[in-house]
This record gives C-alpha cells, structure tokens and sequence, in this order.
C-alpha cells in the first residue's frame, strides 16, 4: 500500500502552527523558561544512556504541541507502520526501505510476501566468519602473509557510511588499517596505492550495480597495480566485492562475493553487507553492538509517544524552523574528534533523501523541504564559523552532542571540551546584552569614548536555538544509536513534507551529462552550450 499523500500546508495543525509562530516568533527562549514551569522536564528526552535536552529552542509548549498535533494529523503511525513492514515506500522505484530489518534480529519484514529473515542472518553470519579469519590471519594474501591493510572502493552510500563509522570507532579498531577511496580523481587513488603493499592489501568493491562509474575506474585501477605486482591467480585472495550483480563481480575476477538488496538504499547501506570493511576494522562482536544500538532507537520510534520520541521530536524541530522561521540550514556539532566525519554523512542521508521539489502526487511543493546540513566537531568549530553563529545575521539551528565519559579517560582534556561544550549552548541562548558589554568595558578600564566606540561589537543578541544529546560514551552502540536517530528524523520530515525521501534521481543527470561529455574527448562532438564548450576545448588543449 501506498503512503498517504497530503500537503502539511492545508492540515488544522499546519494553521495552528502559523498562529502560534505569530505569537512566538518574537519571544526570546529566556522568557519561555520564565514564563513556563519545568521545562527541561517537560522538554527533555531519557532514553538508555542517551539524554536529550531540546529545551534551549525558541517555541513555546504549546507551539510543541502544535508539531505533535501535525504529525498526528499526518497520519505518521501509518507511515511507520509501512516503513518497517516492508510497503513499497519508495514508490517512484517501486521498492520497499527496509535497512531496519538488517538490525531487528525478527522475522517480520517481507518483501513480495516472502520473509527476508533468512538471507540477513545468512549474509550475517558469512561476515563474522570473513571478519573474523582477516582478523585471526587465517585469511591471508598470495604469499601467505597475514592482510593489514583493507581498502573500501565505493562511492556515495557505499563509502561514507563505513567510513564515517570506522573512524568514529578507531579506538575499537582491531589489527588492520582501513582505507577508503571513492572520488574518481586519479591523484588520491595513486598517493594510496603507491604506500601499500600487495601482498598484504585487501580491496573490497562495493557497489550494488557494479557498474558505478567513480567505483568500477578506481577498482579496474587498484587491479591493475596488483596484477604489475602478482597474477591473474592470485586476484581472488586479495579482492571481494558487494553487490547484486553477481554477473558483473564474475566478469570483474572476482569470487568472493557479499549481496547487496534492492531494498537497501545506498546511503542507508553500511548496516548491510556494505558494512563489510566495518566487521574488519573494528571485529564483529563490535559490529554486531552498532546493529544492537540502532535497533535500540527502531524500537523506541516505533513504540514512544511523539512528544517522548527523540526521531520525532528532532524532525519536528526542524520542520519549526525550516518551515516558519524560514531557516535552510541546520549544524550537525560533536565533541569529540571521532565524530569528524559525522556531519559529511548526515549531509548526504539527509540532503539526497530530502532535497526534493516534488510531492508524491508528482505536483510541485509551494513550501521549503530539506534543510543544509553542515558541521565540524567542537572545540575546533568554535575557532571556525561560530563567529556567524553568534554573530551574524543567519539564524542556525544546531545539535550538540557530547559524550559524559572520554575513551582515554584523561578528565583533565575532558572538563575543558565539555565546559566548552556547555557554555556554547549557554552562550548561543543567551547572548550579551549591551548594557553588560557596556559594564564589562567599564571594568577593565576603557575610557568612555573607546566604550562607545567598541561597544556594538561586543554585543551578542542570542536566542540562537540548539538540541543538546548527550550519551555516557562513544561506542558502537551509542553509535548505532546516534545514526538511526538521524535516519528517522529524515523519515519523518520526508512524511509530513510529503515527499518521497528514498529515491535519488537528481544524481542521475550530471552523470548522464558526463557520459556525453567523455564522449567527446574521444571526438564524437555533443552539441553544449558556449561556456560548457569552452571549457571542453580549454581542457581538450592540454596535452599528457
């Protein structure tokens, strides 16, 4: 069955929304914790080791009440209920979402009436055994050394995901180095190869069609510098691959072979056998936690009530800014240096999932969808674009999230990360007034024409809005954890935006451009446009 397909704009709720960001809009988030009692209890989230704090927002509880009642109005139990069952959501490809049941440990989803269950334990348990003979060294390269170095060749989903996993989880990393490599630029494919060595390497091709342009250029690469070094013969040691085109992996050399499922979307991929390159990096005991985690939040989504629902409640937060305060971007901002490459992640589930202009009735929105996403860690952010965040003139939605328990337990380097930590939520509230910039000057002795002169600049008008989540300790549960959360808060918008979130067919015309493009450097000559043709010739001019 279908989705149910209705604009957000003409529900009751979406009205009484509007009414309230009337009343709201100009009321700072200090007078809301004057003005109501308890609310952090009333705005704040328990759930396993994770604390969720989203009082430090500019609504007021009856404008929260308000969102609750437009997910309601929206029908959101059906739309999860399809979710998870196995409906084909994704309707403009005809294919189920079901990247949860690769977590559930149940025998629930079906796809065409049939039970996967049993293709996800068996896909599961060939993983443990292949993760754990790269980590005992009983697989081994064409001269029987032990691997020590696996490298991920993807592209999109295939490759952001176990990256941004494997180096959240360094600190569990087992006894191999783990690459990645997915821009086709032939620079970064060349500076990797030339540091390894072949008889130790292992390369794991991850693609679901294996005819991924960027994936299959950097694969045929990284198979001819093996074959200068070894033989046909000995590829099989030393490559498998990840897809659903068994053919295709055959006709590549490769007999090693993982499956990938057409209803598995490429960004949500890393929970399936995508996840490979994460088993070997961090064992599978480990692996297995990141499932355990994510299954955590499934369940909590599919049971909590919607004011108690952490998915729930972030995706309403944004659709409040988005949506009202006409915000476009939001900021993704972890301490913790791990969790580098977690914003470039979120970025593409979120940006590819919901940057859509077109509602499932195939009729053009007349309302904002996807937010930017964007962020670093904190404290670096802090000496980056906190300055506009403070400062300048663009309003920034931002989640904080921190973790109680540092990994090296070095609570000196903690405190100061986590003080800062605090004090940037603080600070983003509640600005400084000018009448406290003003004394502050006066006490360290300005004279009075200086503190006219400076005193503007030291003003912060505050009520910059933020989340705070706050687990007891990076881990691969809490990591799980953290990542379901943020895949169904882009379910939920996509449903009340009434959008189709799983589909991506805006990647698909800058690829067929390029296929033209190449075309012509071999001199079949597409008509372009006077700047593209320029370009084109400037580039075909210079000689290698």
């Amino acid at each position: 069955m279908a989705l149910r397909s209705q604009s957000p704009t003409h529900t009751e709720a979406w009205k009484n929304l509007k009414n309230c960001f009337d009343k709201d809009k100009d009321t700072s988030i200090l007078s809301f914790f004057n003005m109501e009692k308890d609310r952090v209890g009333s705005l704040s989230i328990e759930m396993d080791n994770l604390y969720f704090d989203f009082s430090k927002n500019r609504f007021s509880q009856q404008s929260f009440d308000q969102l609750i009642g437009l997910a309601r109005e929206l029908n959101l139990d059906d739309a999860i209920d399809k979710y998870f069952s196995g409906d084909n959501i994704n309707q403009t490809e005809e294919r189920a979402v079901l990247h949860t049941a690769l977590r559930s440990g149940k025998d629930e989803a079906k796809v065409n009436d049939q039970s996967i269950y049993p293709l996800v334990r068996d896909t599961l348990n060939n993983i443990r055994s292949f993760s754990n003979a790269i980590y005992n060294g009983e697989r081994t390269g064409y001269t029987g050394r032990a691997i020590t170095d696996v490298v991920n060749i993807g592209i999109g989903g295939s490759d952001l995901g176990p990256q941004m996993v494997v180096e959240s989880l360094q600190f569990y990393s087992q006894n191999v180095t783990s690459h990645f490599i997915s821009n086709v630029d032939g620079d970064l494919i060349a500076s990797k190869l030339e540091k390894l060595n072949p008889e130790t390497t292992l390369f794991i091709v991850v693609s679901k069609s294996f005819t991924t342009q960027e994936t299959l250029m950097n694969a045929n690469s990284a198979r001819n510098w093996f074959l200068e070094h070894s033989s046909l013969e000995h590829l099989k040691k030393h490559f498998v691959a990840v897809s659903a085109n068994k053919e295709k992996v055959k006709e590549f050399g490769i007999e090693t072979f993982f499956p990938m499922w057409d209803w598995v979307g490429g960004r949500f991929s890393l929970w399936s056998a995508a996840g490979l390159s994460i088993s070997c990096a961090i064992g599978m005991d480990n692996y297995e936690e990141l499932l355990t985690g994510a299954c955590k939040v499934d369940e909590h989504f599919r049971t909590a009530e919607y004011s108690k629902n952490v998915p729930v409640v972030l995706a309403l937060i944004g659709i409040w800014y988005n949506n009202f305060f006409e915000a476009e971007t939001e900021a993704i901002i972890p301490y913790t240096q791990y969790l580098q490459k977690l914003a470039p992640y979120l970025q593409q589930a979120s940006m590819e999932s919901n940057g859509k202009s077109i509602d499932r009735t195939g009729k053009r929105v007349d309302y904002q969808t996807g937010s930017i996403v964007w962020g670093e860690p904190g404290t670096n952010a802090q000496h980056a674009f906190f300055q506009l965040m403070h400062q300048g003139t663009k309003l920034i939605p931002s989640d904080f999230i921190g973790f109680t328990k540092p990994l090296y337990k070095n609570k000196a380097h903690h405190d100061i990360l986590m003080a800062n930590f605090f004090a940037q939520t603080e600070a983003l509230m509640k600005g400084k007034t000018r009448e406290q910039a003003y004394r502050e000057l006066e006490e360290q002795g300005f004279p009075a024409d200086k503190i006219e002169q400076l005193v503007s600049h030291k003003v912060f008008e505050g009520d910059n809005p933020s989340n705070t989540l706050l687990f007891e300790e990076l881990t691969p549960n809490t990591l799980g954890m953290l990542i379901a959360i943020y895949e169904h808060k882009i379910f939920v918008q996509g449903v009340i935006w009434n959008i189709f979130s799983f589909d991506q067919w805006g990647v698909e015309l800058g690829k067929e451009l390029a296929n033209t493009i190449l075309s012509d450097f071999k001199g079949k000559g597409a008509a372009h446009d006077d700047s593209t043709q320029t370009l084109i010739n400037r580039y075909m001019n210079i000689s290698f």
